[in-house]
């Protein structure tokens, strides 16, 4: 599903006028319409595989976009020419072509501000967050958009030489800048290390190539069909020394979470279990993400900790999968998402097969936020593992983030200061506006994990550029001046927030990573621990 999340973004780019950008998509608009009407398809390709399709139809005010990975929720979008907004909307994977959208979002510049809605339609939730004057929003796994938008930056420049352009990335909130140059029919657009080429025939493209990641898009000559998606099993591997159980967990809020749990092959009475707690958005089981192939963190690690003799429950999110609580999913905070934990614990300890008191959580990410607040709020659970979890409130975190790529963009003193001086409103905004978003922003994490008792692993990136390296040294400090002397950490080099060997760490470069198995070493330190902890 497409993930619109603003909240852990780095910003840079550079200041153009919204205004000109709005008139060069104009012209983009007129273009494309005037070299042809009616829809025009796309076939994603790596090598040989067919990834994807996508759709645009020109129109004299808008262009539209219909993008499909195969086995992935729908992606439908659209460009308006006046004023400046890209809608999108996120459906099912195989829902009807008039099914109501999971999720909606749009995006329109305002000054040096980003105004977004995002939500369901009749219940969008407006929030501005920094950009830049004239940051044009772009679709990050789109391929024909980006396309459209190196016409923006061609138009700009005269159509000549070389040129830069602001972009906002719907997936992430990133501010980039994209460089675009001109060579006979082709367009260069680099952004963040990556280089895309699209080759132009009468004003439409007609083949984009991204080289790095053996990935192009060609126009298809008749009707495209997508092979059949493999569907995600949770079942344990054939040759794995533990057994999977699809169960499901009964909250006292009216709605049912849905996991698998992974048992040990020969185990006899009570044992323990290790409990997986998901990162910011809407997770299933696995922490899978959209676009990074195979990358599954909590099926990695239920599977080491199988072969060493421990159980694991990892669930869908609430409202994800096959976990109900929709309702209530965009309104949670962490502190929510807790007693959803709370709520898994209730039922292991209700299980024969489960030693009530060798409970221990794993939270990745926010998952390291919130195994905090259910360790408190339960004494009896053993011990906690934070894997990547945050030290410092959210609005530090965006402060920290925002002010990098201000050192980073391409400006003068005086207008890095004054991009800086808006940041504190938007910040403002997003805090009222957004319930998540206010939790986030005024937690000090400190203050619960000071309460936290229980032995505590502390596993953390070194590349990190999401949860910076040094939180969880802070971490430790504060957990061992309260008192808490059974507190373990381990830092990773070249490992980035996802626990995947990267000596970068950037969130851009994420879907270019050719690994994406839970580092082995990172494995082993965490089942090393529960080993000793709960056995």
């Amino acid at each position: 599903m497409l993930h619109l999340v603003f909240a852990r973004s780095r910003r840079a780019g550079r200041i153009v006028t919204a205004v000109v950008v709005a008139l060069l998509l104009a012209g983009l608009v007129a273009r494309v319409a005037g070299a042809q009407q009616g829809p025009i398809t796309f076939v994603y390709l790596r090598g040989t595989d067919t990834l994807a399709t996508e759709t645009i139809t020109p129109g004299n005010d808008v262009v539209k976009g219909v993008l499909q990975y195969t086995g992935q929720p729908r992606l439908e979008w659209e460009q308006l020419r006046t004023p400046l907004r890209l809608t999108l909307s996120v459906f099912a994977a195989g829902s009807a072509a008039d099914a109501a959208p999971l999720q909606a979002a749009s995006f329109v510049p305002r000054g040096d501000s980003m105004a977004i809605e995002l939500g369901m339609r009749g219940a969008m939730r407006p929030q501005v967050v920094p950009a830049r004057a004239g940051a044009v929003a772009l679709i990050n796994n789109s391929l024909l958009h980006s396309a459209l938008l190196t016409v923006v930056a061609r138009e700009r420049s005269g159509e000549r030489g070389r040129t830069t352009l602001p972009v906002f990335l719907t997936q992430g909130g990133q501010l980039m800048d994209a460089t675009v140059s001109m060579s006979g029919d082709t367009t260069r657009m680099t952004m963040g290390g990556l280089e895309m080429l699209t080759i132009w025939r009468d004003g439409v493209p007609i083949e984009v190539r991204v080289p790095a990641q053996n990935l192009r898009a060609v126009r298809a000559a008749g009707a495209v069909s997508l092979p059949p998606a493999t569907p995600v099993s949770y079942e344990a591997p054939a040759d794995a020394p533990y057994t999977s159980e699809s169960v499901s967990i009964v909250t006292p809020r009216g709605y049912t979470l849905a996991g698998t749990f992974t048992k040990p092959k020969g185990a006899t009475g009570k044992g323990p279990v290790l409990v997986t707690i998901s990162g910011s958005g809407p997770q299933d089981r696995d922490s899978r993400l959209p676009g990074i192939t195979n990358y599954a963190i909590f099926r990695d690690l239920a599977d080491t900790l199988g072969r060493r003799g421990i159980a694991v429950l990892r669930y869908d999110d609430r409202g994800v999968g096959q976990s109900g609580g929709k309702a209530s999913r965009d309104s949670a905070t962490s502190e929510d998402f807790a007693d959803d934990v709370l709520s898994v614990v209730t039922f292991l300890r209700n299980r024969p097969d489960v030693d009530g008191d060798r409970i221990a959580l794993a939270g990745h990410s926010e998952g390291g936020l919130i195994a905090p607040i259910a360790a408190v709020k339960d004494p009896r659970i053993k011990a906690i593992a934070l894997l990547a979890g945050p030290a410092i409130d959210g609005r530090k975190v965006l402060v920290y983030q925002n002010d990098n790529g201000i050192k980073a963009a391409p400006v003068t003193e005086s207008q890095r200061d004054s991009l800086r001086r808006t940041i504190p409103a938007a910040l403002d905004s997003l805090q009222r506006t957004n319930r998540w978003m206010r939790y986030f922003m005024t937690t000090d994490p400190l203050v619960m994990a000071k309460r936290v008792k229980q032995p505590v692993l502390i596993l953390q990136g070194d590349t990190d550029m999401q949860v910076t390296p040094e939180q969880a040294d802070q971490l430790a400090t504060a957990l061992r001046t309260a008192g808490n002397r059974a507190v373990t950490v381990q830092h990773f080099p070249a490992t980035n927030h996802l626990f995947l060997e990267d000596a970068s760490g950037s969130p851009t470069g994420y879907q270019s990573l050719t690994n994406t198995r839970v580092r082995k070493d990172v494995r082993g330190a965490l089942a090393e621990w529960a080993v000793r902890i709960l056995r």
